[in-house]
């Protein structure tokens, strides 16, 4: 399954950092960005995060809030916010149900070997759950301030 620019978004129930969950249903009324990314505390998931913490503030004045996803457990989501002062919701989809269902389980491959797992991908929300924009292959540099600009359109 995947989804499509112009259509409701996937729904979703998620615990998150903290002990706590989040659901798309639970943020109407909010923009939502929702960015899927590989595993915590790696170089290039750390750099996407960090981008994001340090524009959170123009996010907020959006009424945007910013929801990472991997499939890290909570425990492992509390250390990287910790250690890199995330400011923002990290939920755990360790089933994969969320990333399957916005269509960013994909195919990978690495020194020849092909194997399954998380394409960095974006997704932006409007405030009554309708998908307005999304990035796929998401390449770090620049990336936050393309979501941000594409945010403030809307």
């Amino acid at each position: 399954m995947s989804v499509e620019v112009g259509k409701p978004a996937p729904d979703f129930t998620l615990p998150t950092d903290g002990g706590g969950s989040v659901s798309l249903k639970g943020l109407r009324g909010k923009k939502i960005v929702l960015y899927f990314y590989p595993k915590d505390d790696t170089p290039g998931c750390t750099k996407e995060a960090c981008g994001f913490r340090d524009n959170l503030p123009d996010f907020n004045g959006l009424d945007a809030e910013i929801i990472g996803v991997s499939k890290d457990t909570v425990a492992k989501h509390d250390k990287f916010k910790a250690k890199y002062d995330l400011p923002f919701t990290l939920a755990s989809d360790e089933d994969g149900k969320t990333v399957e269902a916005y269509g960013s389980w994909v195919e990978k491959a690495m020194y020849g070997k092909k194997y399954m797992g998380i394409d960095r991908s974006t997704f932006l929300i409007d405030e009554k759950g309708v998908l307005r924009a999304e990035w796929r292959k998401v390449k770090v540099p620049g990336h936050v301030e393309e979501v941000l600009a594409k945010a403030k359109e809307l």
